[in-house]
């Protein structure tokens, strides 16, 4: 199966912070991305996400960076694919939601490829959550 997988998530298994409910619900996406036919696709912005908040944790010393690099192999060794098509739609479908449902141009990249691949997305981000139903999506 494939979803989208928002950086939300990814976050709460590095930090395993936030609410019961986010990190069960980021831990229930983790063990479902260790199937062998899961496959998370991300917009093209996902590794400047990933790479600026360990970047900003490492700085602020709540991160070392031999934990950093230990975490980034293991993501990098899963079924996450970039959208390559992210880009075009940027300035066009992505910017129209983000008008729309008043999201920042980068949660509303994750939303619209939700919407274009018509695949369930994985946030733990409440916006989006809450802009997901009316956008005519689904949380994975």
């Amino acid at each position: 199966m494939r979803f989208v997988l928002d950086n939300s998530v990814v976050m709460r298994w590095l930090f395993s912070d936030g609410t019961v409910e986010a990190i069960d619900y980021a831990k229930r996406i983790l063990e479902f991305l260790t199937h062998e036919d899961a496959v998370a696709l991300v917009p093209r912005i996902w590794a400047l996400e990933v790479g600026n908040v360990i970047v900003c944790a490492e700085a602020k010393g709540l991160l070392q960076e031999a934990r950093s690099a230990e975490f980034l192999g293991n993501l990098l060794e899963m079924g996450i694919e970039t959208d390559s098509r992210t880009n075009p739609h940027a300035l066009s479908d992505t910017l129209q939601l983000a008008r729309r449902y008043k999201l920042s141009t980068y949660d509303a990249s994750y939303l619209e490829l939700a919407l274009r691949e018509g695949l369930p997305l994985a946030t733990n981000d409440d916006a989006l959550r809450k802009t997901l139903a009316s956008a005519g999506g689904r949380l994975a």
